[in-house]
């Protein structure tokens, strides 16, 4: 991997974590593009990738993660407390299959265009149907977290966005727009803490994990934490406007794009 591909990768990683349009399919559609040839190396790659804009969460929502902590450690029922309960009971159904279907999931990153194409699509078609979500004036419910935490798990298919189907989610639930943003954003948190340390963890424990030449991924690193920056600000703004629909022509056509070169290929 040289470090323009990394770079390109890098703020691909850090624009689509927070934008509806599927980071992990643009991350495999781009690996494809530039033929990359050592997945292991390239999963490396995307684990510190993953862990730049998981950086860029922290900072953007930084007084509010330290409001919920200042407040969860009074242990005492409060609303801060509600959420962080909230918060975990979403990551469970990522969590349940990320540690029981770890490798079933990995076969789904090897460059299926075809299936990215149309995930893309399902993407879409989640973003458009917000155009008739219900009146968003409700608060996060259990039902709804867990609601919220199965939509986070569904997009762990590539092409389909985790960003899109949870505040998707949430907007068809009738939650209001400002509660459904900070929810979907907070509660990646958990999973992707929680998947990194787990390989740092295996690392520690002698499984070796080949790294990329430092240049690129130190390039591929910090253009995602600060293209997921500035992402993660845009798309704030974005769903309070209510205009998240207009992403589902960007899906489509990607989508499209995806299947057509899938089917070449094929």
């Amino acid at each position: 991997m040289t470090w323009i591909e990394a770079l390109i990768l890098g703020l691909l990683q850090g624009l689509t974590e927070f934008l509806p349009v599927s980071s992990s399919g643009h991350l495999e559609l781009g690996s494809v593009l530039f033929g990359l040839k050592n997945p292991e190396e390239y999963f490396t790659f995307n684990i510190f990738v993953h862990g730049a804009t998981l950086l860029s969460v922290v900072v953007v929502f930084r007084h509010d993660i330290g409001e919920l902590i200042r407040n969860l450690f009074r242990f005492e029922w409060n609303a801060e407390t509600r959420f962080v309960l909230l918060l975990l009971a979403s990551a469970v159904p990522v969590g349940i299959v990320g540690l029981l279907f770890e490798d079933q999931v990995g076969e789904l990153f090897q460059g299926r265009t075809t299936l990215i194409g149309f995930m893309l699509l399902i993407t879409a078609a989640l973003l458009m149907l917000t155009k008739i979500a219900p009146k968003n004036d409700k608060d996060i419910t259990l039902k709804s977290a867990l609601l919220m935490g199965i939509a986070q798990t569904i997009a762990i298919l590539p092409g389909i966005s985790r960003s899109g189907a949870t505040i998707s989610t949430a907007l068809y639930l009738g939650i209001e727009r400002g509660k459904a943003i900070r929810f979907s954003f907070l509660m990646v948190l958990i999973p992707v803490f929680g998947a990194n340390f787990l390989k740092i963890a295996r690392m520690s424990a002698g499984e070796s994990l080949p790294l990329p030449e430092t240049f690129p991924l130190l390039v591929g690193t910090l253009a995602a934490f600060l293209a997921g920056l500035a992402a993660c600000s845009w798309m704030l703004n974005i769903v309070r406007k209510g205009n998240i629909a207009w992403f589902a022509i960007y899906c489509l056509i990607i989508g499209l794009v995806a299947i057509f070169h899938g089917k070449i290929l094929i």
